[in-house]
Formats: structure tokens, sequence, C-alpha cells
């Protein structure tokens, strides 16, 4: 990538897709293409940021053909976990995405995407990115079955961009996340309760073998993410799906241990029993294997829990600032 390439950024608005914005604008990037539903105005997450245009994400496809761009980061998703209409995450998340691999193919330009760990379902087949396992694997939900139909669709292509990546997000945290409601990171939620109320609040553990608390997750701060996509993009290992998380599993319980210590603010925990509407889709676990992107040759240094966390607290949540 160099300074004068034109690049298209998918749900730019929103979290990911405005953090690597800012990323590229650290890096002097300035022709950037930016879609999503822009019918509300930019979001404060795009305030300050440098870029070449805007484009609704209900009219790329009409004017994609006639757009020079150079690399195509797909960010933009329906990314409600409690939507349990198959059809509405098909239409954007499948079909808009087929539509978007067609036209990197026809232009010759590569493509990062964002698939996600929903796509493991219940880790049953553990959580390995090689291609092998795919037809294996059942998301819990429909989100995830969406994400993981495109990732198939993909793979089985004749046809495809230069270079193509899909990137199974594991859970993501960090800054310009605040619009995301229900949606947010557990972090953004339990600093709410914990700076309101001085508690955090988990869900109970509906399994047996997980006592409430000790769920696991693998959380990958935003900036670690940035530093993956930029290397991949820049790099260019073999196209395919990668697991993009710390390679790491933490317990909710230890995650609000750190957001206590890091707010100076004494351990107290409340656990409320997990919604109706996910209980039955819920992952109690989840750990990325990394092995393909470290062997790919990726080897920054991640951050730790406890490093993201402290970061992303003391330089944004307090100061309610943004990336």
């Amino acid at each position: 990538m160099n300074k004068e390439d034109i690049i298209i950024i998918t749900g730019a608005n929103g979290f990911i897709g405005s953090c690597f914005l800012s990323f590229l604008n650290d890096l002097s990037f300035k022709n950037l293409i930016l879609v999503d539903d822009f019918k509300n105005g930019i979001s404060d997450n795009l305030i300050g940021k440098k870029y070449l245009s805007k484009i609704n994400i209900f009219e790329l496809e009409k004017v994609i053909e006639s757009l020079n761009f150079n690399y195509f980061f797909h960010f933009g998703a329906n990314s409600d976990t409690t939507e349990l209409d198959y059809e509405i995450h098909e239409k954007y998340n499948l079909n808009y995405s087929k539509m978007v691999w067609k036209y990197c193919t026809l232009k010759k330009v590569p493509l990062i995407y964002a698939s996600s760990a929903a796509t493991y379902g219940n880790g049953e087949y553990g959580y390995n990115d090689e291609h092998y396992i795919i037809n294996k694997l059942q998301p819990l939900n429909p989100y995830g079955l969406s994400k993981h139909n495109f990732d198939k669709w993909c793979i089985n292509q004749n046809t495809s961009p230069p270079y193509w990546f899909g990137l199974k997000f594991f859970n993501v945290y960090g800054p310009n996340e605040y619009h995301k409601n229900n949606m947010s990171s557990i972090i953004l939620k339990n600093f709410n309760h914990i700076k309101e109320k001085n508690k955090a609040i988990l869900y109970k553990s509906h399994n047996n073998n997980y006592k409430d608390g000790d769920q696991k997750r693998d959380f990958i701060y935003i900036k670690d993410l940035n530093k993956i996509i930029y290397w991949l993009i820049t790099n260019l290992p073999k196209s395919g799906l990668y697991n993009v998380g710390s390679g790491v599993s933490r317990t909710y319980k230890e995650l609000v241990k750190i957001m206590f210590d890091v707010m100076n603010i004494e351990e107290n925990i409340e656990y409320i029993p997990t919604p109706s509407s996910i209980i039955n889709n819920y992952q109690y676990f989840t750990e990325a294997n990394m092995n393909k992107l470290y062997s790919a040759g990726f080897d920054d240094k991640l951050y730790s829990l406890e490093e993201g966390i402290g970061d992303y607290i003391k330089n944004y949540l307090n100061k309610n600032s943004f990336l």
C-alpha cells in the first residue's frame, strides 16, 4: 500500500471501521472512500478524520463499477446477534458481501472482510481456521450462520480477488464502540455499571461445566486488530480465513477484576440470569488458534487483557474520547 492508493472501507461509521480509518490516517492515508448508512450523518467516530468521500451503503452497488480503488476493507454488516430473522442477515452479511467480492474480483483489488468467531458455534471442533474444518462448523445463531455461509462460499469460488482474507474476529473491545448499546463489549457495559453503581454485572452460568463468571472468551484490543489487518494487507500471505484474537481465553470474572483494579474500586459482582433471547445460543468458551497467522510471519506483540483494559479505561473511557 502507498499513500496515494484509493481505499474503500465499509462500516466506516461504526466501531471497527472508524478505528481502522484512524489507524490509516495516522499513517497518512487520506484517499479513503467511506461506506455506511449515513442517513443521520456521520457519527462522533468520524469527527476529525480525513477521507475522500462518503457513499451510502445502499448506493454502493449502483456506483462501484465506475469507481477506481486499490483496496477494499469490508467491515460493514448487521452484527446484531439477537436478530433471529436469517433473511435480514442474509441480505447484509451474505448477499451484499458477494457483491463486494464480485467487484473486487472484476477489478483485481485485494479484499479483507470481517468474519466472526460466531462461526465456530459451541467450539466442538475447536477454533482452528484451517479450511478443512469449515464444513463441520455449526453456528448457534443466524448472525453466525450468515458469516459462516459467506466463508464457505468464498472458499468454493473458482475466481477471486488477487488476495483475500476473511478475518474471524473474536471479542473485540476498545474506543469508538460507544454507539453500540446492547452490542457493545462487556468492558464498556461494566465501566458504566461500576462508575454509576460501584458494581459489575455478569450473566449467571446455565452450564454445569462453568461456575458463574467462569465463562471464557478470547478478547482482543482494537489496536491489535488494526495491526493485524495492516500486516496482512501489506505482507500478503496466502489468501484465506484467518483467526484474529489474542490466542488466550480469559474468564469474565478475571476481566471485571482487572476493571476494578484499574478504576481503583472495591470488587463487587452481581450475577443475573442470561436473557432468554440468547441463552440457547450462548458461547461459554472461545479461544483463537493463531498458528496460521504466526506461521505466515506475523510476530508483533499483542496487548495482554490487563494492558488493553488499562489503556482503554485510562485513555478513552475516562475521557470519553475516540480513537
